[in-house]
């Protein structure tokens, strides 16, 4: 993996869709969770480059449980003068002293197998995380609080929807453990809604989706990762199940563009979809991965379609972000992929 910085071109686009969102961080402290993760790395990077392309004085405080692996990881980001880290569990930090006025709340633990294997463990960092960092914005005097959620709230997509909206009314399984991590983050938006009724506190929700991009993992339980994987590694190219799911994948750039306008501009309590609508299957989107690649490799599909079987979905509608927040893709599947590749390459 690689452990530069992110592409310049990346960061100038965010800068370029984001520039007239920053001024109400001038002068201010901004605290992150989750922020050495693949979210955090792309929020922290592109608020860094705001901060000194807009000379906006402000700093960034980053939760970490590791502050030694995150150095390793990005030392360009744990090295500089407007980033600081606060080690910690989300469930049970000390809260640090002073004033931040916007908190960003991108902890938790997206792991498959811990949803599977402990989902105790998964429920209690989401729950218990949400709780404690809401508790630290309403004591610290934070006047915005952004969550990043989940499009699995909405539980199992019905094949039939093509594209989920936020008014969906859909739901987890209460009674398969492997609910844990949906149902986590439903308590989440839930808490948030308390809080915003309770003490005043604007609590912004991003409903997350897939996405694309540097930072992500390649060895954990994405798709569009362990096609990369393969692929790096000479193929096949392999899909486990008969690649008839249908997702979407939106850049990370574009991930940071549309978080930063939902912390500063979307409507408090009200949740935005953050993805892209353009569907592709999990088929074709391993063909268009081994395409990246010279010599393309094979790609192996584990089994073939069961007739008739309508093929499941995990695509969200976004018109609420673009109606509302004016966001939109700006960079396709294919673009995507090479500036991924690249980076890893």
């Amino acid at each position: 993996m690689s452990t530069g910085n992110l592409p310049a071109e990346d960061l100038d686009q965010i800068l370029d869709h984001t520039k007239g969102l920053w001024e109400e961080l001038r002068g201010t402290r901004l605290f992150i969770t989750g922020g050495t993760g693949f979210f955090g790395c792309w929020l922290l990077e592109s608020f860094i480059r705001a901060n000194e392309e807009l000379k906006l004085d402000a700093s960034a405080l980053v939760l970490t449980r590791n502050p030694a692996a995150f150095y390793k990881k990005v030392p360009h980001l744990a090295a500089h003068p407007a980033a600081q880290f606060h080690e910690g569990d989300v469930r049970s930090f000390d809260f640090p002293k002073g004033t931040f006025t916007h908190v960003v709340h991108a902890a938790t633990e997206a792991s498959a197998r811990l949803n599977e294997e402990d989902p105790l463990s998964m429920l209690s960092t989401i729950t218990e995380g949400t709780r404690h960092t809401l508790e630290f914005a309403r004591r610290c005097g934070a006047k915005k609080f952004l969550l990043a959620s989940s499009g699995a709230v909405y539980g199992r997509q019905p094949a039939e929807i093509a594209q989920v909206p936020e008014d969906y009314g859909g739901a987890p399984d209460v009674m398969n453990p492997g609910s844990a991590y949906a149902e986590g983050k439903r308590l989440a938006e839930l808490m948030c809604s308390v809080y915003q009724k309770k003490f005043g506190l604007e609590t912004k929700i991003a409903r997350c989706f897939a996405f694309v991009g540097p930072h992500l993992p390649l060895d954990a339980h994405f798709a569009v990762g362990n096609f990369i994987q393969d692929a790096m590694k000479g193929g096949p190219v392999r899909v486990n199940g008969d690649g008839t799911p249908y997702r979407s994948y939106l850049y990370a750039a574009d991930l940071a563009i549309w978080l930063w306008h939902i912390l500063f501009r979307g409507a408090s309590g009200r949740p935005y979809n953050v993805g892209s609508d353009e569907e592709i299957s999990i088929a074709d989107l391993a063909k268009v991965v081994a395409a990246t690649f010279q010599p393309e490799p094979e790609v192996r599909i584990a089994r073939e379609p069961t007739p008739n079987k309508l093929a499941e979905r995990y695509v969200p509608s976004v018109r609420r972000a673009l109606l509302e927040l004016d966001l939109r893709p700006t960079i396709g599947l294919r673009e995507a992929l090479d500036r991924t590749v690249d980076w890893y390459s």
